[in-house]
């Protein structure tokens, strides 16, 4: 499975173009100092030309990056399958329209409407935030106690944007968003973009369960979409399902060193036990605030890795679990030398501890 996931994401690659970038189908998640730009080269995309992606916020409202021409596609693909899906994925949300009678999919087409008529340019975040407030009704707003304001909820908010045509400016904190050029979300999915297929392409052998935990969605509703080739498989006596024209990648991990971004694709599987069995290990790793990146040695997860800029330097820190040899730790400063060039600076020192 690990090298089945290796060779799907193309994390064995040198060189590789957006076209054939196949992480490019499901969303590459654009969080962090490095994000999608740095998994992108991970894969062999070095330097991207700019305005062949976008930025749009769609799985788990999180920013992910999409080919250009795929975004109609795109918004097909990552839309709720159903009222209840709708609901799920907006959470907290749901409850207040739910009180007013007003449907899930409704209440999002409701955001949409005026977000699409609030930015007509390029608008930060929270000025269309205060702009939306002002148009929406109660059953939309939350006195938000962080904030000390009423505004919108955050998952419609999010989840509104694409619908409304609306993209995120790369780079911009706090979020720019400004309209998609021409934008006209498409009729159909295109089966390549499909979330549940791509799932399985890229993180499978797994179950409807794992894959409706990566979406927010409702198993039933994953169920419903399981696509007619995925054929089962047994993982330690549990029934997973892979696409059948993908049982030729199952085998042994190519060799090979990565330093994964804390929210890289390949640490996204919803399985975490399979790249990390230990608990301890695991929850620092994917803690919730100032979460690591992953050391990926010859498909195995084997450590983290943390970035300090000082300057115009760059001091990577790195802890190995199970003690890293001779050979582990040349390569893992290889790439932190990668890294640091990535970035446009010089590396100050790798410190390695294990």
């Amino acid at each position: 499975m690990l090298g089945l996931r290796v060779r799907a994401q193309q994390l064995d690659r040198a060189t590789g173009s957006l076209d054939d970038t196949a992480v490019l189908d499901i969303g590459v998640q654009d969080t962090g100092t490095d994000g999608a730009r740095w998994a992108l080269a991970l894969r062999g995309v070095e330097a991207p030309a700019e305005d062949a992606l976008a930025t749009v916020w769609t799985i788990r409202g999180a920013p992910h990056v999409y080919r250009r021409a795929d975004l109609p596609g795109v918004a097909a693909a990552t839309a709720p399958f159903s009222d209840a899906d709708a609901g799920k994925r907006i959470f907290d949300a749901s409850k207040p329209l739910k009180a007013a009678g007003i449907p899930n999919l409704a209440g999002l087409d409701a955001v949409a409407d005026a977000m699409r008529s609030i930015v007509t340019g390029p608008m930060v975040k929270g000025e269309m935030s205060t702009r939306l407030t002002a148009v929406l009704d109660e059953p939309y707003l939350r006195f938000c106690v962080p904030c000390a304001a009423t505004h919108t909820y955050e998952q419609p908010f999010r989840l509104s944007a694409l619908r409304a045509g609306l993209e995120l400016q790369p780079g911009t904190s706090p979020p720019v968003l400004q309209p998609i050029p021409g934008f006209a979300p498409a009729d159909t999915v295109p089966p390549r973009l499909d979330v549940v297929r791509a799932y399985l392409r890229l993180l499978g052998p797994a179950t409807p369960k794992l894959v409706a935990g990566y979406l927010d969605a409702p198993v039933k509703d994953v169920q419903a979409r399981w696509p007619e080739d995925a054929v089962e498989v047994d993982v330690d006596g549990e029934r997973c399902w892979l696409l059948e024209d993908d049982l030729d990648l199952l085998g042994d991990p190519p060799r090979g060193t990565r330093l994964l971004g804390p929210f890289d694709l390949h640490l996204q599987a919803r399985d975490r036990s399979l790249l990390v069995a230990d608990p301890v290990r695991a929850k620092d790793l994917w803690r919730t605030l100032g979460r690591p990146g992953g050391v990926l040695v010859d498909g195995e997860v084997v450590g983290t890795w943390r970035a300090r800029k000082a300057g115009s330097a760059v001091g990577v820190e790195v802890s190995v679990w199970d003690g890293a040899g001779a050979a582990t730790r040349r390569a893992v400063s290889e790439q932190a030398e990668r890294l640091a060039a990535f970035r446009g600076l010089s590396l100050k020192a790798v410190d390695i501890a294990g």
